[in-house]
C-alpha cells in the first residue's frame, strides 16, 4: 500500500536537502576542469530532466487513463515556468528569460515544495514526478543565476508582472472552456498551502492572486534591493546585466 505524503516527513526534507545541495554541486563542476564544457553538460542533464520528467509522466496517466487530455495541457504556472527555464538553459541564461524563470521558478516553485499540493508519498510515480518537475526548475535557476551573476531589478518585476498578467488572461480562457482549474484560478487547492487563506469568492480571490504575486515578487528583490542600500546604489534597474556572464 502507497504512503500518503507527510509533510516535512524524511522523504519530503531530503528532497528540500537535494535541492539545496545539487546547485551547489554543479556549480563546483562547472568552475572547476574544463569549466565551458562542464557547464554546457549541466545545462543538459537540467534541460533533458526536466522535459522528459513531464513527457513522461503525461504519457505514462495517458496510458493508465488517469487524465483527460483536457487536464493534460501545459497551462500550469510550473509548465510556463519550465518552458521559460528550458529556453534559459538553451540559450545560456539570456535576462529576458532569467528574469520570469526567476520569480515564477522560485516564487511558485518553491512554495509548491514547501507546501506541495500532494497526496501521496515516495516512491508513487507522481511524488517523484511532482518534485523532479518543482526542484528541477529551483535547481536550474539558482544554477544559471550563480553561473551567470545574473541580478534582477526593480524592472524585472514589473516585466515579469506583465507576464504573470498574460499568463493569468490566457490560462483562465483555458479553465473556462475545460473546466479544469490550471494555476488555481478556478478556486484554491485542496491541499492546505498560502492560497487557502484568500477568499473563496471568484474575483476576490483572482485580486488577491495579483496581490500576492506583486508581493512575493518584492520579497525576492529584497536582498538584491538591501544590498543596494547597503552599497548605496539602489536605483529603477541596479545592476542588472544585458546578459549573464
Amino acid at each position: 500500500m502507497l504512503s500518503s505524503f507527510a509533510p516535512f516527513g524524511s522523504s519530503h526534507c531530503v528532497v528540500i536537502l537535494l535541492t539545496l545541495a545539487i546547485p551547489a554541486a554543479a556549480l563546483f563542476l562547472s568552475r572547476n576542469g574544463a569549466r565551458r564544457e562542464a557547464d554546457i553538460a549541466v545545462r543538459a542533464v537540467l534541460g533533458s530532466l526536466l522535459l522528459l520528467n513531464y513527457l513522461g509522466y503525461a504519457f505514462q496517466q495517458a496510458l493508465r487513463g488517469v487524465l483527460r487530455w483536457q487536464e493534460m495541457l501545459p497551462f500550469q504556472l510550473c509548465d510556463w515556468t519550465m518552458i521559460v527555464i528550458l529556453v534559459a538553459l538553451l540559450n545560456g541564461g539570456r535576462k529576458r528569460w532569467l528574469e520570469p524563470a526567476y520569480f515564477w521558478g522560485i516564487g511558485g516553485s518553491l512554495q509548491a515544495i514547501v507546501t506541495p499540493n500532494l497526496q501521496v508519498g515516495f516512491p508513487d510515480i507522481r511524488f517523484i514526478s511532482f518534485f523532479v518537475d518543482h526542484c528541477g526548475i529551483v535547481i536550474s535557476v539558482v544554477y544559471l543565476m550563480l553561473s551567470r551573476h545574473f541580478r534582477p531589478g526593480v524592472g524585472s518585476i514589473w516585466r515579469t508582472l506583465l507576464w504573470s498578467e498574460i499568463y493569468l488572461a490566457v490560462t483562465l480562457l483555458v479553465d473556462q472552456i475545460t473546466g479544469v482549474n490550471y494555476g488555481f484560478l478556478l478556486h484554491k487547492p485542496e491541499a492546505f498551502s498560502i492560497l487557502s487563506y484568500l477568499s473563496d469568492s471568484r474575483l476576490p480571490y483572482l485580486l488577491q492572486l495579483n496581490l500576492l504575486a506583486l508581493v512575493f515578487f518584492a520579497v525576492l528583490y529584497l536582498p538584491f534591493a538591501l544590498a543596494d542600500l547597503c552599497k548605496g546604489e539602489l536605483s529603477a534597474d541596479a545592476g542588472e546585466e544585458g546578459r549573464s556572464r
